[in-house]
Formats: structure tokens, sequence, C-alpha cells
């Protein structure tokens, strides 16, 4: 994927000039390869990340800005500010918002806008899945007394401590809580290998892992995982729209 990607964008960026002016919405690890690949053929790159993760991977070259730009209008000042011609939106699958605001700002400034998004995570037949569409429906979904572990990012896991459900609760994230739901457990970490995410779940006696369809390698351990150890996995797909846009 990250090699049709490139492809794609090496062409756009010779049809005017050898070298362009380049904003990569990034924050994935296919975006940080694209961002050094680019640099390495002259282009000048802007990686944006959005802020969230402290110490995040830098990319090799170019030029890397941290935070939002103010919505849409934001972010078409920047664009025609910095005079950047070519646009790529390879952010997380689920940041719906600064993929709006991309479509938007480019729309508004007339560069053109390049989308890449992971495909989406395929069940296999080993797998136990419970598909849902938001975490309201993830919560519904979890019986009472299942030791669950939640891998959904720290903006939404706060979610789990407002239901009158009783469950054992393990929370995985990078970051540090800002909020901390009574009674579960905090492990924070980077996704892992699949032996350790094996370790780590036996270790709890997890019977239901939470997490979002963002597709990709870095993060599949823990679905691995979970198939080996028949955990089910209650799992937050993407709306149709998104998934045309991958």
């Amino acid at each position: 994927m990250l090699k049709l990607l490139l492809s794609i964008v090496t062409e756009k960026c010779s049809l005017v000039n050898k070298k362009k002016r380049i904003l990569i919405l990034g924050g994935t690890t296919e975006a940080l390869k694209l961002a050094s690949k680019l640099c390495a053929e002259g282009h000048h790159v802007v990686t944006s990340l959005a802020g969230r993760t402290k110490n995040p991977t830098i990319p090799v070259g170019g030029e890397v800005r941290i935070g939002g730009f103010g919505g849409a209008k934001g972010l078409a000042e920047y664009i025609q500010k910095n005079e950047i011609s070519l646009v790529v939106d390879a952010t997380h699958p689920f940041a719906k918002q600064i993929s709006k605001n991309a479509k938007e700002a480019t729309k508004m400034t007339g560069v053109e806008l390049e989308v890449h998004k992971r495909k989406s995570w395929e069940k296999t037949k080993n797998d136990k899945w419970v598909e849902v569409q938001d975490i309201q429906e993830a919560v519904d979904r979890i019986p009472n007394n299942a030791e669950v572990m939640l891998a959904i990012g720290s903006q939404h896991a706060h979610i789990f401590g407002q239901t009158s459900k009783k469950f054992g609760l393990v929370v995985r994230q990078i970051n540090p809580p800002v909020y901390k739901i009574m009674g579960a457990k905090y492990i924070l970490s980077k996704p892992l290998k699949v032996d350790e995410e094996i370790e780590l779940m036996a270790r709890y006696g997890i019977t239901h892992l939470v997490c979002r369809n963002s597709g990709g390698k870095k993060s599949y351990a823990k679905i691995e995982a979970a198939r080996e150890l028949g955990i089910t996995v209650v799992i937050i797909g993407r709306s149709q729209e998104d998934e045309q846009e991958t």
C-alpha cells in the first residue's frame, strides 16, 4: 500500500515541477515513510502531527509541525501562506475531523488532495469478532463479569467508566490518562509484539478486547494474540464512506 501511495504522489509531483512543496497530514507509520522518501527525492515536505502523542516518532527529513490549524479555514490559510502545492492525508483512519478539514481546505485553495487510509483488517475463520459501529455500542455489547482490555486511544476510554455494568477493565494507551476510570488498571505502552500481547492478555485473564479497526501491520499483533487465546474482539468498524476512501 505504501509503494502504491508513493508512486501516485511521486507521479503527481513530477507533472509540473521536479520539486514541490508537500504537506503531509501524518501521525501514521505510512506517513513517516512517505515523508522520508519524498524528502530524499528532493521535495520540500512538511509533516503535520496532531500533538496528542507525547514524544512522537519524527520522520527522517523535512519539516515537522505539531498542533492543529484552527479548522478548515486555518488549514487553507496555512496552505496558501506556505505555497503548498499538494496535500497528502495519511492520518489515522479514525481521525475524521482533520480529513474533513483537508477536503474543505483544498477546495478553498484549489490545491490537490491525495487521500490514503489503511485498509481495514479482515476477519478470519478463527477470529471471534463482535463488530460494532461506535464506542457506546461496544460498551453495550460487553457482558457483566467480563475482563476487558481497551485499546481505543485515550480520548474515548472514559465512556467505559460511565456504565452501570460490572466488569474488570485494563486500559492500554500510549499517554498517561487525563481522566482515570475508578477501579481500572492502566498500562502505558505502544503496540507490542504478538508474544508480548499474548503474555499481557493472559496475565490479566482478558476475555474481551475492545479496539478500532485501524488496519495496518503495527497494531495487528493484538488481533493475533486475541485469536491465539480465543478472546472475543469487540471491534469498532469504519463507516461505508470511510471504506470507500481507502
